[in-house]
């Protein structure tokens, strides 16, 4: 079965767009709220490992879109993980 170009990249960038928002709500709440306390550092070790294979992977098949997904993903990672250290030592300096 063949798939047309047009088709595969609306796929593409619809399946981006996902992940990317869920990854958007959580730095937005997180800011809002000032709290990650709920934001599992093993999820999010896991999450980043995978998010580096799979732009290992979309650097060797040449995939633009699998680079900039797991590009921007990561970058999304990096913010919550900042907030979450972040936020994390403001609650202990609070409960001191």
């Amino acid at each position: 079965m063949e798939v047309d170009g047009t088709l595969l990249t609306i796929l593409g960038i619809t399946a981006g767009v996902l992940i990317l928002t869920g990854w958007v709500e959580q730095i937005y709440k997180g800011y809002k709220t000032k709290r990650l306390n709920d934001v599992s550092k093993f999820l999010m070790i896991f999450i980043a490992a995978g998010s580096i294979l799979w732009l290992i992977y979309g650097i060797v098949v040449s995939d633009v879109f699998i680079i900039g997904t797991n590009l921007a993903g990561l970058t999304l990672m990096i913010i919550v993980s900042t907030m979450k250290k972040r936020y994390d030592n403001l609650s202990k300096i609070k409960q001191s």
